[in-house]
């Protein structure tokens, strides 16, 4: 079910959590191969990362309380 609370290994250089490095969903680690997209909101931070798995991920970074979600999974680059 998503959203999907997952533990996220960030980056932080200029500012706390910059961006993803990995992130552990279902107790196996996904290594972030590169970052596809980001934007940013009000209160949240987005990313749209390849994973090493080969997968496509949207995470969800909540500023204020700490918390990384996984937002929505995609098989392959460009299909829903």
């Amino acid at each position: 079910m998503l959203p999907k609370n997952v533990k996220v290994f960030a980056y932080s250089g200029y500012k706390a959590n910059e961006r993803p490095v990995s992130f552990i969903m279902d107790d196996r680690r996904i290594e972030v191969r590169s970052i596809v997209d980001r934007w940013y909101g009000i209160e949240h931070d987005y990313y749209k990362i390849l994973g090493d798995d080969g997968k496509v991920y949207l995470l969800k970074w909540h500023r204020l309380l700490d918390l990384w979600f996984v937002v929505k999974i995609l098989e392959k680059m460009g299909k829903h």
